[in-house]
């Protein structure tokens, strides 16, 4: 009788706990994208609905993702994005009310156009433009000496280059992948010749560029909206109305100058948002040591926990691998293969096991710590002098004692030393989390270089290094306290 009473309680509180829990909205890792995730933040606490905003998740695939599988509520997104890159069976020109029929057994709602257009669009200096004579997209044939350099996403989607290239028969080689914010600097210092633009970008007429005419139609419409999940029409039915308030109330020029005044005038995104909207921003308020001392805390979670599963799994697997030797290699092999993913890659193949934040950073960062462990704990095994191992076994000594109280205490050194290597990978990939919410040092980075600002870079880029250089420190303080004194002395001989 006691457990139905409780099960009764259980699902009289569950709807409670569902209203208590903040929705969560995400932004990618653009200005504009993280001014309309304020926005709609900041509308929220207006109406008295609870919110959270992940900012500068990373691109689209990150977003939607987290979208679909409920680790975000709700995020700004465009038109044309849905079109060419999220929905297969829509044609490249449907409007909106196409798309909320196509998006609703998916579980996802959308909003009208908030009310401008932010359409992809290739620009040049306006000085180079002029020198070669190009007005239009068509103009670049002419020219295949031209540099590119395109954002990374814009690389890859099907509505970027490579349909760009067939639809305009673009002789260019010269094409490289850029981080969106660098771009501009690479376009004014000569380094490239054209780079994509957000028709809405703040930097177009401050780097006098040239926004070429796009003659034969390729960009569709990216009209801005809001995504969200359905089920908050039942879970928080406010935050809804407040997204859909939003629609039409954005044009053009006003959300240009808001990514200008973030942009070009160093102002806050919160602050922005709430001067568009007429209220008041509530800024963290949070100074410089406070900011430092809550990604410190951030950063050692992710780096002492990914670190403390990766010891306890890779010390045994080491031992296996100078136990069992064919066995063995092919752990070191596949220890191996791990390491050769590239950090970014493994942080996002984490996300749909894990979802968005702190664990998918855990277990990336536990997966690249594993080889250096494996490897030097196999490494100091295998090194031990066989009379020793004999002499060992000549006393009697059942293999788990010798293991335990003769072969580990020898291989201590290199075992360390694979633990430190691990550590101080970790202290530097860690910074990648800030790509998936994970918070840390990467935080102020990625928003450094979305705003370039030097000091933003350098608050997370110094305590970063600080860090890797107290945890180098204290792994060579333990190793010489763990080393016996008679051995110490036979290294500085």
């Amino acid at each position: 009788m006691k457990r139905v009473w409780l099960a009764i309680t259980a699902l009289l509180l569950l709807p409670a706990y569902a209203h208590a829990a903040p929705v969560r909205i995400g932004s990618k890792q653009f200005t504009e994208s993280v001014i309309l995730g304020e926005m709609a933040r900041l509308a929220a606490r207006q109406a008295g609905v609870q919110a959270v905003h992940q900012r500068e998740l990373g691109g689209t695939a990150i977003l939607w993702s987290a979208l679909q599988h409920g680790d975000i509520d709700a995020y700004p997104e465009y038109t044309g994005t849905l079109t060419h890159e999220l929905l297969k069976n829509v044609p490249p020109d449907a409007d909106i009310p196409t798309l909320r029929a196509a998006l609703k057994p998916l579980g996802i709602g959308i909003t009208d156009s908030l009310g401008f257009n932010d359409t992809y669009a290739i620009g040049m200096r306006a000085d180079r433009a002029a020198q070669l004579g190009i007005r239009s997209l068509s103009g670049l044939a002419a020219h295949p000496e031209l540099r590119f350099g395109f954002s990374n996403e814009f690389m890859a989607r099907s509505d970027g280059w490579p349909g760009l290239r067939q639809r305009y028969a673009l002789p260019q080689k010269q094409v490289r992948g850029l981080d969106h914010a660098l771009s501009y600097r690479a376009l004014a210092s000569s380094a490239v010749d054209a780079i994509d633009l957000y028709s809405t970008d703040a930097e177009i007429p401050y780097y006098h560029l040239r926004t070429l005419d796009d003659d034969r139609h390729y960009f569709p419409h990216y009209d801005a909206v809001y995504l969200y999940r359905l089920d908050l029409q039942q879970r928080a039915p406010v935050f809804v109305e407040v997204l859909n308030k939003l629609a039409g109330r954005i044009d053009a020029d006003a959300m240009r100058q808001m990514n200008a005044m973030v942009k070009l005038h160093g102002e806050k995104e919160t602050v922005v948002a709430a001067d568009f909207l007429g209220v008041q921003a509530d800024g963290d308020g949070a100074g410089l040591w406070t900011r430092l001392w809550q990604r410190t805390v951030e950063h050692l979670r992710l780096v002492l926990i990914s670190l403390i599963a990766a010891v306890l799994l890779a010390i045994p697997l080491g031992v296996f691998a100078a136990r069992a030797k064919r066995l063995g290699q092919l752990v070191m092999a596949l220890s191996g293969v791990l390491q050769t993913i590239p950090s970014l890659a493994m942080f996002v193949f984490m996300i749909p096991f894990f979802g968005i934040g702190t664990w998918p950073a855990i277990a990336a960062l536990f997966l690249y710590s594993l080889l250096p462990i494996v490897r030097n704990t196999y490494t100091g095994l295998v090194g031990i002098p066989p009379d020793l191992r004999e002499s060992a076994a000549a006393l009697g000594l059942p293999r788990g004692v010798r293991l335990r109280q003769v072969e580990l205490p020898m291989a201590t050194r290199s075992i360390l030393a694979g633990i430190k290597t691990a550590a101080v990978i970790n202290v530097g990939t860690a910074t990648l989390g800030a790509l998936i919410g994970a918070g840390g040092y990467g935080q102020p980075i990625v928003t450094g270089i979305r705003l370039d600002d030097t000091g933003l870079i350098l608050e997370g880029a110094i305590p970063a290094a600080c860090m890797a250089l107290v945890v180098q420190g204290l792994f060579e303080g333990v190793e010489r306290w763990l080393t016996p004194r008679g051995m110490r002395l036979e290294a500085r001989q």
